[in-house]
């Protein structure tokens, strides 16, 4: 009688603990710099003639392959301890075409994975795009915006904005892909790619008050820098306005001395995803759970000049038959579900 008893106190305590509590998932958004991802084919009008079998790089059938199989190691393996399923999307920079889109997608490892892609003007031909899985994201709408040059430069041109809304875990969702100037250009160049952004983000949150925004890329900046600024990304949560994005990877640089990229032997961290308040504030569906750079041993040089940094596709004109100079970062969100007792 007594086992009895206890069963049953044992029984109701925990059905009242499943009625209380919340069962949580976690979803993942990736941003991937795939560090010149072109084919073997001359694309006219643009200049890809070192990524040409009689260019400098030698680029042949066999090292493109064997780029867009590491390439593939690497995305299919982002989140996965955490996330099963992997990303729901996937923002990537300097990618040539369409057609090394196609090829990424198709290698077996990403085999669950479409595509967003328009051609750009870019003089060398590198584009960005977002890889998204079907079974966790749908895309509603999408368009590229071309960016207005800075004070008549057309030397130092960022590629276009690639805006993709969809659905997701149930709620609208909307993504920002960037590529802003290199270093190559003055800090001037960046903020103005920033203030374009800006004004993008201010339109559609002042259409949606609620949405779930994310500006991700290659800015070409760190956390810190005036051009993030601009953007209004901010280091903390508390005290964000409306209009304003939380920036999760300026404690990580600043804080952790984690980066993306190693540049004499100083790490940056350029390859950011920034949230709209709505992912830090929402008291139901999506929000921001946590972020990390996705660092793993193979990814990192581990000899020779480079050593330390991001085992890249080539060291100057040799072929190290790497990944890319840039390493991916990660945004997890979490969504509360309810959970009924029985």
């Amino acid at each position: 009688m007594r086992k009895l008893i206890v069963f049953f106190s044992f029984w109701f305590s925990a059905t009242i603990v499943v009625a209380q509590n919340t069962e949580r998932k976690l979803y993942s958004i990736a941003f991937y710099n795939l560090e010149n991802l072109f084919d073997t084919i001359h694309d006219a009008g643009k200049n890809d003639y070192d990524f040409l079998p009689d260019g400098s790089y030698r680029w042949t059938a066999k090292k493109y392959e064997a780029k867009l199989h590491n390439l593939s190691d690497v995305l299919s393996a982002l989140s996965r301890n955490l996330v099963p399923e992997g990303p729901a999307v996937i923002g990537v920079a300097e990618v040539e075409n369409h057609r090394v889109l196609t090829d990424l997608v198709s290698q077996p490892a990403m085999a669950n994975y479409k595509f967003v892609h328009y051609e750009g003007p870019d003089r060398r031909g590198i584009d960005c795009a977002l890889l998204y899985d079907p079974q966790q994201f749908a895309v509603t709408n999408s368009k590229l915006v071309l960016s207005a040059p800075f004070e008549g430069d057309t030397v130092h041109l960022t590629r276009g904005f690639l805006i993709v809304d969809g659905r997701m875990a149930g709620e609208r969702v909307c993504f920002i892909v960037n590529h802003w100037p290199s270093r190559g250009a003055k800090s001037p160049v960046r903020v103005h790619a920033a203030r374009q952004v800006k004004a993008l983000t201010d339109s559609l949150m002042h259409e949606d008050k609620k949405l779930k925004l994310f500006v991700m890329g290659d800015m070409n900046d760190d956390p810190m820098d005036e051009s993030m600024q601009t953007l209004g990304a901010r280091k903390y949560i508390s005290g964000m306005k409306a209009n304003q994005f939380f920036n999760p990877w300026w404690e990580i640089l600043e804080d952790k001395g984690v980066g993306t990229l190693l540049y004499r032997g100083k790490w940056n961290l350029f390859d950011q995803i920034v949230l709209s308040r709505p992912l830090v504030k929402a008291k139901k569906g999506l929000r921001y759970d946590h972020s990390e750079v996705f660092i793993r041993d193979y990814l990192i040089q581990q000899d020779g000049k480079y050593k330390g940094s991001p085992l890249r596709t080539h060291g100057g004109r040799v072929w190290l038959n790497g990944y890319s100079d840039h390493l991916p970062t990660i945004i997890y969100l979490k969504t509360l579900l309810s959970r009924k007792s029985g």
